[in-house]
């Protein structure tokens, strides 16, 4: 992992955290998986707000949670 990427993970953790909300990155280490490097956003009561399909898996970029995180949408 680039460092570069591992700082903006964190700032973008604090920023979820001051909103309220957690992040959640998907654990798989398969690059060819679906949820791959994908994350979702979580409330404070455990539900997902953002970026989850039917079945739980991640599904956001890091740029979406970005996004989602600063009023851009997604």
């Amino acid at each position: 992992m680039d460092q570069d990427e591992k700082v903006r993970e964190n700032r973008l953790r604090r920023m979820a955290e001051r909103q309220g909300y957690t992040l959640h990155k998907s654990r798989r280490r398969d690059p060819r998986a679906l949820d791959f490097d994908r994350w979702m956003i979580v409330g404070e009561n455990g539900r997902v707000v953002a970026g989850a399909d039917s079945a739980g898996r991640p599904t956001m970029s890091l740029d979406q949670v970005e996004a989602h995180l600063t009023g851009g949408g997604a």
